[in-house]
């Protein structure tokens, strides 16, 4: 005879690990850092997720970075989810649309998620000079790749999720205020992108599709690592030459929180906000992958804010 409460109670536990199980994501720029992080994390919880990026097994970006979307994909199949790596550089329009029309035709015009994580432009950021004093066509590629190619991607991938009633925007940035990011070009990208999320926001709503803007802390990338002299497995050493990155969080940090928005059946009430990791550990519970909650947001209060001033309120509709 079944035990049909066992059998109950197993399904709903195996629910509970994989909440996005049926649910299809495109993570724009899934190659490394945060992409990657968020893709691995929605492959865990059960999505399938299509991973784009320009660094594939068939050739590098100019990064030339040994990171791959099929790397990517790969974590993401392994995590327990299945992951589909396409080549695609988010600044062709005719690669986007050709990609999105390739998830609309594999996948039956679902898409749950769109997470827009293209950036690559730490070569192209100049930390040294003010404006006037910066390369023009440089500043200007870096706004062209971290902020039009965001704006093309959503171009083609929201009619999806309207069309469906339902869905996620989340734009990766960094920090979610008004304060001043240290360079003008980078400065402008990031906060654009917050605006990118609060302008599809108010288009969005009616159609019951959300969109926010997600910022990590202090985030532990593959090339930070290398920076640093350290890996994952022994990155407290990396504090010994800065201190403030024994406050710092792995990638998976920030897809952990990106796959608790997208399972949150309520979050249509965040649409528009500009959101950290720091302050959705909170509300959701999850850690990092060593079982940690940083919180860089309260790291920079007690030890950062009596030098560079305090990091302000978060952007919002």
């Amino acid at each position: 005879m079944t035990d049909v409460t066992t059998d109950a109670t197993t399904d709903a536990t195996a629910d509970e690990r994989r909440p996005l199980a049926g649910k299809v994501a495109l993570v724009a720029g899934g190659t490394r850092g945060g992409g990657r992080g968020i893709a691995v994390a929605l492959g865990a919880a059960g999505a399938t997720v299509y991973v784009t990026g320009r660094s594939s097994a068939g050739g590098r970006s100019e990064l030339d970075r040994p990171e791959t979307i099929e790397g990517t994909a790969e974590q993401v199949t392994a995590a327990g989810g299945r992951g589909i790596p396409v080549r695609t550089d988010h600044s062709r329009p005719e690669e986007v649309r050709d990609l999105v029309g390739r998830i609309a035709a594999e996948q039956d015009g679902r898409l749950d998620l769109l997470v827009n994580s293209v950036w690559g432009g730490d070569p192209l950021t100049d930390w040294e000079h003010p404006l006037w004093e910066q390369d023009l066509d440089t500043g200007l590629r870096l706004l062209r790749q971290a902020v039009e190619t965001h704006v093309i991607t959503s171009r083609y991938a929201l009619p999806l999720m309207v069309a469906r009633g339902s869905g996620l925007v989340v734009e990766v940035t960094d920090g979610n205020t008004a304060r001043y990011r240290g360079s003008f070009f980078y400065d402008l990208a990031k906060s654009a992108v917050i605006r990118l999320a609060v302008a599809q926001a108010a288009e969005l709503r009616p159609h019951g599709v959300a969109a926010v803007a997600l910022t990590p802390g202090f985030l532990r990338s593959e090339a930070l690592l290398e920076h640093f002299g350290v890996t994952e497995d022994d990155w407290r050493k990396g504090a010994e030459q800065d201190p403030n990155f024994a406050h710092s969080e792995s990638p998976a940090y920030l897809g952990r929180a990106v796959a608790a928005l997208a399972a949150d059946p309520d979050v249509m009430a965040k649409t528009g906000r500009a959101l950290a990791t720091w302050g959705l550990y909170r509300e959701y519970g999850f850690t990092d992958a060593d079982g940690t909650q940083p919180d860089f947001a309260a790291h920079w209060a007690a030890n950062l804010e009596e030098q560079y001033g305090p990091l302000g309120e978060p952007l919002s509709t």
